[in-house]
């Protein structure tokens, strides 16, 4: 009592629908921070031809006078806004079934029938393959994704601009969304940025640099709302901290309580956040700065994952082509990751 071809894609694309919604990103929580931030400050951006466009208020052009009794006065036009504008871009990733595979599953298809009369064992061998198919989907996409939301975009030219771009170790050098960085009258288009940092008891400086790197954050654009660092700079901080101050207290901990372990780091207040994809990142780019050694500062006013609305993690279930008994399955997303703020996010590492 077999399937029928309609069937079998429906099947596929109901899982999917099914896996996306109700196991949306639990695990995502401690294995890829960034993307998990990024998808809770999420804002859908309307179809663009070519760009989603940031507007930036970059001058103030103010016209200020002194005057006295009747003593004239002057007025000026202004061109305050420019625009950033970050090309949208296109992912995807599909699996597929041929009919041997289903059949060495316990699957059999034929079109010849109404359909309605598969049986109960047909029925659950497809559920738990495509049950399988279906998350690994998934979680394929997400990895892939959220490692773009950190490289600088030069790994693919149909990729998104990430992190490495926008928040960069290099800020004075490149063009952001059309603006160029090294421009003498677009200094605001540069984050802070500061690398060699060191964690000697003695003369380690990680902590000044830190705050100077916060301290620019905060005039530029609000405090950061969340940092992320990688495991060496982790151990770093860390280190300096415990080594350099001797002890640290905890909030409801006895003086008797001996406990091993770092429960949590803050700057700020703000919990340093432990990014295990760093290590992935270097494997797989080695870049000059190691990610390992990085740290971040985000404010999540000012950068911003922008799906096109209506294109945010789309289920698709393309028709099986005429001369293959195969069946296909995927799943798109089409958008940017934009800033409107620069110099309101910093990134620092360690030697």
């Amino acid at each position: 009592m077999p399937f029928t071809s309609q069937e079998i894609t429906d099947a596929g694309k109901i899982g999917l629908d099914f896996y996306l919604k109700n196991e949306p990103i639990d695990q995502v929580a401690v294995e890829r921070p960034l993307f998990k931030y990024l998808a809770g400050k999420k804002v859908s951006a309307p179809g663009a031809k070519q760009y989603i466009v940031e507007q930036l208020r970059v001058r103030y052009q103010s016209n200020f006078q002194w005057f006295n009794g009747s003593q004239v006065v002057t007025y000026n036009r202004r061109q305050s806004i420019e625009p950033a504008q970050y090309a949208w871009r296109s992912a995807h990733d599909g699996f597929s079934l041929d009919e041997d595979r289903l059949i060495q599953n316990g699957i059999t298809v034929d079109d010849n029938g109404p359909g309605g009369n598969a049986s109960d064992a047909e029925r659950l061998q497809l559920t738990n393959l495509l049950k399988e198919q279906t998350e690994i989907l998934k979680l394929g996409f997400q990895e892939k994704f959220s490692q773009a939301q950190h490289l600088d975009g030069t790994q693919s030219s149909d990729a998104i601009t990430g992190v490495d771009a926008l928040i960069s170790l290099t800020p004075t050098t490149g063009t952001v969304g059309g603006i160029d960085r090294a421009g003498a009258t677009n200094v605001y288009w540069r984050n802070y940025a500061q690398t060699g940092l060191t964690t000697t008891t003695t003369t380690g400086n990680i902590l000044d640099y830190m705050e100077i790197a916060w301290r620019a954050c905060v005039r530029n654009g609000g405090k950061p709302d969340f940092i992320e660092a990688g495991d060496d700079f982790i151990d770093g901080f860390r280190n300096f901290m415990f080594k350099s101050f001797g002890r640290l207290d905890y909030e409801g901990v006895s003086e008797r309580t001996i406990e091993g372990g770092t429960k949590m780091l803050t700057f700020h207040g703000v919990t340093i956040v432990w990014n295990p994809e760093f290590d992935d990142l270097d494997s797989l780019y080695a870049p000059a700065t190691a990610w390992s050694k990085r740290c971040y500062m985000l404010n999540g006013r000012h950068v911003k994952l922008r799906p096109i609305e209506g294109q945010d993690m789309i289920t698709r279930k393309p028709p099986r082509a005429y001369d293959k008994y195969e069946y296909y399955w995927g799943l798109t997303w089409r958008g940017a990751m934009t800033m409107n703020r620069s110099n309101a996010h910093a990134v620092v590492s360690i030697a």
